[in-house]
């Protein structure tokens, strides 16, 4: 059964679970990466840079995280040129999480410090 975004659950899943586990190792290092090498490092299912389907599995994962009290890993996925930061989707998700986004850059640069501050640290490598 396709889910809203037109793939399978498992393979939704799998593929979020991919991110997922890139974007840790990617904060374990106190690193980002560019939304391009992220695609290009998920292989359970296809996406482009500026899919919008990407915008989604990235939210989800950002929503899950940011319940389970380690931010919003997404913070470390950015723009491969230009101002370096997230997309507006990330902007909107954080205003939704219950972010304070009239400064955009203090926003994101909190979100990106507290991500780094979990998985970089001992706690974070359990």
């Amino acid at each position: 059964m396709l889910n809203e975004y037109g793939f399978e659950g498992a393979q939704w899943d799998a593929a979020k679970q991919q991110a997922k586990d890139i974007l840790v190792q990617v904060a374990k290092r106190k690193g980002r990466m560019a939304y391009s090498e992220l695609v290009a490092q998920i292989t359970a299912l296809r996406l482009e840079p500026h899919d919008s389907r990407l915008f989604h599995l990235l939210g989800e994962i950002s929503s899950e995280e940011d319940q389970a009290g380690r931010g919003m890993l997404t913070a470390i996925v950015v723009h491969k040129s230009g101002d370096m930061q997230p997309g507006p989707g990330f902007f909107e998700l954080a205003r939704s999480l219950g972010r304070n986004t009239k400064d955009p850059l203090a926003c994101w640069v909190a979100e990106f410090n507290k991500v780094h501050d979990y998985w970089a640290n001992k706690h974070g490598r359990a």
